[in-house]
């Protein structure tokens, strides 16, 4: 299917997506008992399921993983339950839905992880950065340096809720290698100071990563997977002293185990593209499949794009917590709505599932 606009369908692997607008991941605090998704979060996720593909918010892989108040997990059965009750509801809508799987790493704070330990990470450097912790924002703990026999369990946390994602009737999952996160803590020398084999070279540095990802293919297929990546964003209080050449060995290694798609942060998270030089037509050359583009698109901007064929699908954000009709306000050319900012973390149905469609404003 090549039909260059953004509302043609496209063909992501063995799916069928009715267009390539993509709801990018967005964290929203509002898991229930036990951190299965909360009862409005089906609601949520049908409301804006005329996207041709939503991938979920951040979703911990085990209960270390977890960096932030009320965010959902995939590692128990009740979890499993409560997102299938998702996963049903935006297929009835016509949609796909992958899930976003993440560790945190540093990310963290003492009162979230298992005995109020300390955060693991590459290395023992804390993260000049804030968590959302007892209903505030807080300093993240300092972290512990991961031994080096601790690492197959991390790889394993990610291929069992690769599995447990199926279970819970998702497409397919999204391993999050983003936003400063444990697997771009790895990746990225400012963070990652070992001397092993998981440190130094930009091999090295990659492994986790890689291990993960293979680990998730095998258990899933490599058509049921997509990795996100943010080469040059600084979230978190990361950084990269080589990006270039550390993420084009990424998008080789990526391609050469068939992922569905490459997610691509271009430029800082919520922030400008243009933060520091970097090539991303590198990383479309290297890797073959899907080119996922996230970051600062608007309709203008990404319709451009696809048509000089810089990437495949487009991913919007914020855009999608104020209007759960994005698409179709793209198609009529209608405003958009609002968003506010006072709800975006935590709460109920306010700024979650009562923003109103085009269909509710006009009624």
């Amino acid at each position: 299917m090549t039909d260059k606009t953004l509302f043609a369908p496209y063909r992501l692997g063995s799916l069928t997506l009715v267009n390539r607008i993509v709801m990018a991941p967005l964290t929203r605090n509002r898991a229930g008992k036990g951190l299965a998704p909360s009862e409005l979060a089906a609601t949520y996720y049908a409301q804006r399921a005329s996207a041709g593909l939503i991938i979920t918010e951040a979703t911990q892989v085990s209960e270390q993983a977890q960096g932030y108040q009320d965010t959902p997990g995939l590692f128990t059965q009740p979890q499993i339950d409560g997102w299938l009750k998702v996963t049903d509801a935006v297929h009835a809508k016509g949609s796909r839905i992958f899930v976003q799987l993440w560790h945190v790493g540093r990310i963290s704070h003492v009162d979230l992880q298992p005995g109020g330990g300390a955060p693991v990470a590459p290395s023992a450097i804390r993260a000049e950065t804030k968590t959302f912790v007892n209903n505030g924002f807080v300093d993240v703990s300092e972290p512990r340096a991961l031994a080096l026999d601790e690492l197959p369990g991390i790889v394993e946390d990610f291929r069992q809720a690769a599995a447990n994602a199926i279970s819970a009737g998702f497409d397919g999952v999204e391993i999050h290698g983003a936003n400063g996160y444990l697997l771009e803590q790895f990746i990225k020398d400012g963070a990652n100071q070992r001397a092993d084999a998981y440190g130094g070279s930009v091999e090295n540095r990659a492994r986790l990563l890689l291990e993960v990802t293979s680990a998730v293919v095998k258990e899933i297929g490599a058509e049921r997977t997509g990795v996100r990546i943010s080469p040059v964003s600084p979230a978190n209080a990361i950084s990269c002293s080589d990006p270039q050449p550390q993420y084009n060995y990424i998008a080789e290694q990526l391609d050469a185990l068939g992922v569905v798609y490459l997610h691509v942060v271009e430029g800082a998270t919520g922030g400008p593209r243009d933060v520091a030089p970097f090539d991303y037509d590198a990383l479309r050359t290297r890797f073959k499949q899907t080119y996922l583009a996230n970051n600062g698109y608007d309709l203008d901007l990404a319709q451009a794009h696809l048509e000089e064929s810089k990437a495949d699908l487009f991913a919007f954000g914020k855009a999608f917590i104020s209007n759960p009709d994005l698409v179709e306000r793209f198609k009529t050319g209608a405003p958009l709505a609002a968003l506010n900012p006072a709800t975006l973390f935590g709460g109920g149905a306010e700024g979650y599932t009562d923003y109103p469609s085009l269909a509710d404003t006009n009624a």
